[in-house]
């Protein structure tokens, strides 16, 4: 009859020991690691949709400062365009006028 020293000299029995154990130790340890996890989880979300919602202000924020840019751009190009057909007006005018005295 084989010694209870005996058996976990084979390292297939060793190992399928600490397998059990693991095992065993685990399905002990789960609830407790899920309780005390909880409150972490919590946090860890809580965190989470705190960053979700200032980065959504912040793409807000940004959103609303590159439509007061493009606004401002074209109002700027608007103005150019009125200035460059006044300016070419008032050329044709000149030369209109170099004609008629000619």
């Amino acid at each position: 009859m084989p010694n209870f020293q005996d058996l976990f000299k084979s390292d297939v029995s060793r190992g399928a020991a600490i397998g059990i154990g693991v095992a065993v130790v685990a399905v002990a340890a789960i609830p407790a690691i899920v309780h005390a996890g909880r409150p972490l989880a919590r946090v860890a979300l809580k965190s989470g949709l705190l960053l979700l919602e200032k980065s959504r202000e912040a793409l807000a924020e940004a959103g609303e400062n590159i439509e007061d840019l493009v606004a401002e751009v074209r109002a700027e190009m608007s103005a150019d365009r009125e200035s460059y057909v006044a300016a070419a007006a008032a050329a044709a005018e000149e030369s209109e006028g170099d004609e008629a005295e000619s």
